[in-house]
């Protein structure tokens, strides 16, 4: 029975079995006749980029612009969480976890493969000249700039708005429910979190592909008796899977985090190294200059889709990586998400947007330019056939030509493993999470089984075609979660005009909340107490569960004379005392007196105990968060007419408001208790 019951309870059923069925198709059918199977995927994907590519293209445009609008405008100072929430990890641990989770295994497989084939091969123009490797640097710069941030970007944004800011499920399901309110949790719901589920599945199945036709490439060059094969390729996703699958039973911070950080160390020195080993000032100039002809040309390369010179490049390339990219940003936006509660918009567009791409761009200067300048004007013209022929081989073929071959070739495949795992166990969290409706603490049979299908979903795709299967079910899956996310954009949009209306209603709180203070006579010297006087605990305690408790029993009890749905109480654990009004299905009214500690300041240790350093104030906090004011010392009178004051901002609010969203979050109360 207790079986049953834990099953139940951490199984989104709805969601689970549709997803575990699709999957168990496509293992099943590409095993029985992987030959039809990798047709299939091949005229899947010509379809497609004919019909679709168009979508893709405009699709991502408006993503990009969305989000950097809403990061410029009033709204980009939006917390997501509590007004007075915190960040949860150090700007060095948030981006180490965004960059192994993100793309990592993108810029080794592509850092050189790409300007390379670009160079040899260009979209327009003569092959093998100075123009055609300008434009093979601009093309890979527009691959993996602010387009692909863009799109992890948006995803992780609105999951962490509706999810800190409104207290609904860290699940991609929560995007609509500006839309479709509490049908979210019905089966339009279900089908949302089912497609982010494939499309997280396949997007990582996908990278995982990439990565471990490297690790062969790598292995193969450090011990040529290993040969380059499937066998050798799937052997090896099963090895790596079980390290992941240690990796996600340890959990997001001692797993996850952890690697991270040895990621970033690997990358750091392998980066610099090269930077330092090749030609450094021609890094340097060349990376300036394809900054700023990437930046010129950003727009018309975002709407080109070679209309009038048809041929399968864009397919294979933009399109490929856009629709990769949009598959894989339920994982990474929700992993994103929750690793940014705290944050302002703001804060998150610019650290999610700007700083990977500024490093992307660095890392293809690193490699990119110094591949094309040793074919260029070192005469390493052997390097174009190797990488046309395997592009996997790329980076270990750029070695060659650099001091401590074997030392970084040996440490690239360690960091391509570490990348693969982190990869598939933040996948594993994020499907897991979506599986189970948004909750995080699930069994661990269920993070372990969801390791294993990522693994098993990656060698049936080589098997059934390589790379040409990879990038069928990446752009497949791609397909329905764009619509997804544009519908994700416009409910963000509506909720946070409504946000404003709130916030305009609200925001006199914090300059009136005296008007109608007594201020009678010896007035002044309570005010002048109030502060020079730096209270200890037992005193706050006291005043908030007495004093405010009683004077929220009186505005309760009275509002309740007027019909009023309204409650007052104590809390012990957060030594808090709430007010709660409720109106229907609109937004209800929190009026929240709660006792925060503070460092005292040094001007103020004159008169006080040598060990007492901290010191507490009843701070006003309501439903978005808290005011930053401090009501210890206030009269009676004092406090209920905070009450009204704030209660009357919230009526003025629900007045000018007449769309503002359904929200009933009292079910969510929780998550506010833990922002304290």
């Amino acid at each position: 029975m207790t079986t049953r019951r834990k099953w139940n309870d951490a199984i989104l059923v709805p969601v689970f079995l549709p997803a575990v069925a699709v999957i168990a198709l496509l293992v099943i059918g590409t095993l029985a006749n992987p030959e039809l199977a990798g047709e299939v995927f091949s005229d899947v994907l010509a379809w497609i980029t004919a019909d679709f590519g168009w979508f893709y293209m405009l699709a991502v445009a408006i993503f990009l612009v969305f989000i950097v609008g809403v990061a410029v405008s009033k709204w980009g100072k939006i917390k997501l969480g509590p007004d007075h929430a915190e960040p949860e990890y150090s700007f060095p641990a948030w981006f180490a976890m965004l960059f192994s989770a993100g793309y990592g295994i993108a810029l080794l497989f592509f850092g050189v493969a790409e300007p390379v084939l670009h160079y040899s091969s260009p979209p327009v123009g003569a092959a093998e000249t100075v123009d055609s490797a300008k434009q093979a640097m601009q093309i890979a710069y527009f691959h993996w700039g602010f387009h692909i941030w863009a799109i992890y970007g948006l995803v992780g944004l609105v999951l962490a708005y509706f999810s800190f800011r409104h207290g609904l499920p860290l699940s991609m399901r929560s995007t609509l429910y500006p839309l479709i309110g509490e049908k979210i949790h019905g089966p339009a719901g279900h089908a949302v979190d089912t497609f982010a589920i494939l499309g997280t599945m396949f997007g990582i199945a996908t990278t995982l592909g990439l990565s471990v036709i490297q690790i062969n490439a790598g292995l193969n060059y450090l011990w040529p008796s290993i040969p380059v094969g499937t066998t050798v390729q799937v052997i090896a996703i099963g090895v790596i899977t079980v390290f992941a699958i240690m990796s996600v039973v340890a959990g997001l911070d001692k797993g996850i985090k952890r690697l991270s950080y040895v990621n970033m160390v690997l990358v750091l020195f392998i980066l610099l190294f090269v930077f330092f080993a090749g030609p450094t000032v021609h890094i340097l100039e060349t990376y300036l200059q394809n900054t700023g002809s990437y930046l010129n040309n950003i727009v018309e390369r975002t709407f080109n889709l070679q209309a009038y010179s048809r041929s399968d490049w864009i397919g294979n390339w933009t399109l490929f990586i856009f629709g990769w990219t949009i598959a894989w940003a339920p994982f990474v936006g929700l992993f994103i998400a929750k690793i940014s509660r705290g944050r302002t918009i703001r804060q998150f567009v610019f650290g999610v947007m700007f700083v990977p791409t500024m490093f992307t761009f660095f890392w293809f200067s690193v490699f990119g330019d110094t591949a094309l300048n040793m074919i260029m004007n070192e005469g390493y013209t052997a390097l174009i056939a190797e990488v046309q022929n395997d592009e996997a081989i790329a980076l270990f073929k750029l070695y060659e030509r650099l001091p401590l071959t074997s030392i970084l070739s040996f440490a690239t495949v360690v960091l391509i493993v570490t990348f693969f795992v982190t990869s598939s166990d933040s996948g594993s969290l994020v499907i897991d999470s979506l599986a189970s409706g948004g909750r995080t603490d699930t069994p661990v049979w269920q993070r372990i089984f969801w390791a294993s299908a990522e693994g098993v979903v990656a060698g049936v795709l080589l098997i059934a075609g390589g790379l040409g299967a990879l990038q069928t079910a990446s752009i497949t899956s791609a397909l329905p979660f764009a619509v997804i996310i544009l519908i994700a954009a416009f409910g963000m949009w509506r909720a946070l005009v409504i946000e404003g209306h709130q916030y305009a209603s609200l925001k006199s709180a914090m300059r009136t909340h005296r008007r109608g203070v007594h201020q009678g006579p010896g007035y002044w010297k309570k005010r002048l107490a109030g502060v020079v006087d730096f209270p200890q605990q037992d005193a706050v305690r006291e005043f908030i569960e007495h004093t405010v408790k009683d004077c929220l029993n009186d505005v309760a009890k009275e509002l309740r004379e007027h019909d009023w749905e309204t409650s007052a109480e104590f809390d012990e654990e957060h030594i808090r005392s709430v007010l709660t009004v409720r109106n229907g299905k609109d937004v209800e009214f929190n009026y929240e007196v709660r006792m925060r500690a503070y460092q005292r300041p040094d001007f103020a240790i004159v008169n006080a105990k040598r060990d007492d350093k901290q010191y507490y104030r009843a701070e006003v906090f309501l439903r978005q968060g808290g005011q930053a004011y401090d009501l210890y010392g206030y009269e009676p009178g004092d406090i209920i007419n905070d009450v009204i004051n704030q209660f009357e901002n919230y009526l003025q609010f629900m007045h000018i408001s007449p769309g503002s969203l359904p929200w009933d979050l009292a079910e969510h109360d929780d998550d506010l208790k833990s922002s304290s």
